[in-house]
Formats: C-alpha cells, structure tokens, sequence
C-alpha cells in the first residue's frame, strides 16, 4: 500500500487530536478569563453597597464624590436593592417603555429570582437595626464571555468542515487530473507500437510463408485487444457513450475472454435471474475492464484454484445512489470468488489507489473499477460480502 494511504488514519486521528487540545485550551483559558472578570464584579458590587451604606448613614455633604464615582459609576452590572420582601430600588434593569406598574412589579421579581440563583445577596445596614439586601447578576460582557468559547468552537468546527471538503473536492480534482493524464498518455504510447502490430500482421498474411500459420491470426486477436485497451484508456477523461446492451451477453463475452487467459483450475460461472435479454445501460469496453479487473483480483486472491460465480440479478433501488432526479431500475451483478477473504479492517480501503495485498502490482484495478462504475456508469460498486477463508462477493449496480 502508497504510504500516504496507509497513513491516512493516523492523520486524520492526530488533526482531531489537535481539535481537541485547541478547543480545550480555548475553553479553559476563557473559563480562567470569566472567573477573573467574575471576582471583579463581585468586588465592585461589594465597593457599591458599601459606597450606598456609606451615604444613607453619613450626617454630612461629603458624599457627592462617592454618589458620583461608585454609585453612578456602575453602568454595567444589573443591581436590586430590597428591604427582604420589595424591591426598593433598581439599577442597569432595562424596563420597557410604557409599562405598567403591575408589570414592572412582576418583571422585578422574575430578576429579582434570577439573581437570587446566580450570587448570595449583600447586607446593606441603616441606622439602627434596619437592613437592606443588594442582589446583582452578570453583566452583559460578562454573559457573553461565557458563551464565547461555544461561539468559537463553532466557527472553528464549521471552518474545519469546510476546509475538509474545500481539501477533499481539491484532492478529488487533482486525482481526476493524474488520472486522465495517465489514461491519455497510455493510450497515446499504445498507438505506435499498434499500428506497428497492424502494419506486421498485414505483412505476414501477404507472406507465403505466413498465409497459413494459426499465429497470424492469433496475433490478430491480440491486436484487437490492443485497440480494446486503447479504447478504454481513451474513454477516462471524455464522456463515454452509453447504450442499453444485452447484460447477459456482454458480461459471457468478458468472461469467455477472460477464461481462456487464466489457470484451467479456475471454474467461471454465470447465473442469472433475469430475462436473457434484460438491457443496461453501459459501455462496452469499460464494462468489460470492470469485469476482467474484478475476476482477475478474485484469480489473484484464489492463487490459481477456486471457482468464480456471476450472478445477475435485480435490486431495488437506492434513490441516494442516483444524483439526476428521480432514480431509474436497476440490475445487479454479484461476482463471489472462494478466495482468501478480506479482513474486516481492510474493507473500507479495498477501492483506495495503492492497495494492493500482491508483492507486483500497482493497486490500481479495484479503483479504477469503482471510478468507472460511480462516475461514468452512475452505478455502484462495493464489497456486499466477505470472509476470511471462505471469499468474497464484489457487487455491480448497473442502471437500465
């Protein structure tokens, strides 16, 4: 497996992690700010019920000072001053205009109750043995500090969103570039060498020494195959043509040729539910590379022994699976090998560019399958079952 893939776990763990630690840091350290501010408040309301003592109970002029500086001073904290029962006075408690007296007795006591559960009440004495109760809440800047982290841990979750799929939609159209790039530039190296082939083969057949030899015309299949491939690498990148073909058919077709190209200890079956001459929509040569690709990991899998079965069958279908309005039916190909299996851990990464269980090899066919499915076919390819020891069943949803 390519490193960047075999790592992609582990990536995606540690940026979580660093999410994680970011946001707790955040919390924490607003949490230490709310706390600082909180003590604050409660000091300066302790300063203002004492600035408030100090007034009612002085005998002289001097508390001009004092009124102006602490008592008028406090434009933030919303406070209440009560005789145990009343509300005797209030400050910062926004009232609406026009109330009534009743309402505003009623609004009083719902902040009166609010602050009664947020912070114990000041005594506040007057003369004799008369006593007042100051009760204050949060201010507004107070209130807001505290929803400040949730505020941010949002933005920042909402930016982690959207740079994940801003990086995913780049890291797809880059895929799609390397791709296309590669499928372009195979089919143009193939195009020399076979017309070479064709140029050989037309030689050969004019030759007397060659007119009757079975090697020519195997050859000729082989070039044929050649063109099959070129064809198919041209078609990644373009739009390929869709046509309702014979599925039964096409799909004996692929493994007919496929059959004659791998080990005789390999059983190649097909089953079918369906008419013989139930249509899909699909295109024949990247249909076929579908098939050889899949078979041919299910061969590699069997090490040479085991049976192959294709089953073609409807299903219902998956109006998630169809991006273009209302979804169209659907038939299914279930192509179950007994081969090793694959592990339960490996089967979300199966389809991943560079997977690969085979000491050569790119791992590059089962994705290459799945792009031909998903993006041209608008089908489905995944892995419907598996069992270690006992194989696998790879299953191809094809639209009609």
């Amino acid at each position: 497996m390519l490193p960047i893939y075999s790592q992609k776990t582990r990536i995606k763990i540690l940026v979580a992690v660093l999410a994680l630690l970011i946001g707790a840091a955040t919390v924490i350290y607003t949490n230490l700010l709310v706390q600082r501010v909180s003590e604050r408040e409660q000091q300066q309301i302790q300063l203002y019920a004492k600035a408030l003592q100090f007034i009612i109970n002085s005998e002289t002029d001097t508390n001009t000072f004092v009124f102006n500086e602490i008592i008028s001073g406090n434009t933030t904290i919303p406070v209440l001053l009560t005789d145990g029962t009343n509300v005797v006075s209030a400050k910062n408690v926004v009232m609406p205009k026009g109330i009534s007296p009743a309402d505003s007795v009623a609004r009083l006591g719902a902040e009166l109750a609010l602050m009664k559960k947020q912070h114990p009440p000041i005594l506040v004495k007057f003369g004799g043995e008369q006593v007042n109760y100051i009760y204050y809440r949060d201010s507004q800047l107070l209130r807001q500090l505290r929803t400040y982290p949730l505020v941010q841990l949002v933005v920042i979750g909402c930016l982690a969103v959207i740079a994940y799929f801003a990086f995913s939609a780049s890291r797809r159209a880059e895929q799609n570039r390397v791709w296309v790039g590669l499928a372009k530039e195979t089919a143009h190296q193939l195009g020399t060498p076979l017309s070479s082939l064709v140029g050989w083969q037309s030689y050969l057949r004019e030759s007397d020494r060659f007119r009757s030899e079975p090697i020519v015309d195997e050859l000729g299949k082989d070039i044929r195959r050649l063109e099959i491939i070129t064809e198919r690498f041209s078609n990644i990148g373009s739009v390929p043509v869709m046509k309702d073909e014979n599925l039964y058919q096409t799909t004996r077709n692929a493994i007919e040729y496929l059959q004659s190209r791998v080990s005789k200890k390999v059983v190649f079956k097909i089953e079918t539910d369906l008419p013989m001459d139930t249509p899909a929509r699909i295109n024949v040569p990247l249909f076929d590379w579908v098939i050889e690709n899949i078979c041919k990991n299910a061969v590699d899998a069997m090490e040479g022994r085991g049976s192959i079965t294709l089953h073609l069958r409807r299903v219902r279908t998956r109006r998630t699976w169809y991006r273009r309005g209302a979804p169209p039916r659907q038939v299914a190909i279930d192509i179950t090998d007994t081969g090793k299996g694959i592990p339960k851990n490996k089967l979300e990464t199966v389809f991943m560019p560079g997977f690969t269980t085979k000491k050569r090899g790119w791992g590059l066919g089962l994705a290459l399958a799945k792009r031909i499915i998903e993006n041209y076919h608008e089908g489905k390819l995944f892995v419907k079952w598996s069992e270690v020891g006992r194989g696998t069943t790879f299953r191809v949803v094809l639209n009609q």
